[in-house]
C-alpha cells in the first residue's frame, strides 16, 4: 500500500523547489480545470485504454500538486489529516472515527 508519506517523500525528491510555490498552485488551478472536463465529459479509463485526458490521470495530477505545494510549507499531511479529521468529526458527528493505520 502506498500512504502519503511516502508519496511526499517520492515527490520532495523528484520535484522540489519551494520558491516556486505560487507556480506549483497554478498548476494545480490548471490541474483541477482539466479534472473539470474530463469528468463533464465522463472520460472514464476502461480496460487497456490509455491513461491520458482521463478522470483518473487528472485526479492523480491533482493529488501530485497539492502534494507539491504540502511539500513547499513542510506540510506533514498525514498528521494534518488527523487532525483535521478529528475536528470534523466532532463537528459533523457521523459516527465514524478515522482510524489509524488502516
Amino acid at each position: 500500500m502506498t500512504t502519503i508519506e511516502y508519496l511526499q517523500a517520492y515527490i520532495r525528491a523528484k520535484d522540489h523547489h519551494p520558491e516556486q510555490a505560487k507556480e506549483y498552485f497554478l498548476k494545480l488551478s490548471e490541474e483541477v480545470g482539466e479534472l473539470a472536463e474530463a469528468l463533464r465529459k465522463n472520460h472514464m479509463r476502461t480496460d487497456g485504454a490509455p491513461l491520458k485526458g482521463t478522470i483518473d490521470e487528472e485526479l492523480w495530477d491533482v493529488i501530485y500538486y497539492v502534494i507539491t505545494l504540502a511539500n513547499c510549507y513542510d506540510i506533514d499531511l498525514e498528521a494534518v489529516i488527523k487532525e483535521k479529521e478529528a475536528i470534523n468529526n466532532v463537528k459533523y458527528n457521523t459516527g465514524i472515527v478515522f482510524e489509524e493505520n488502516k
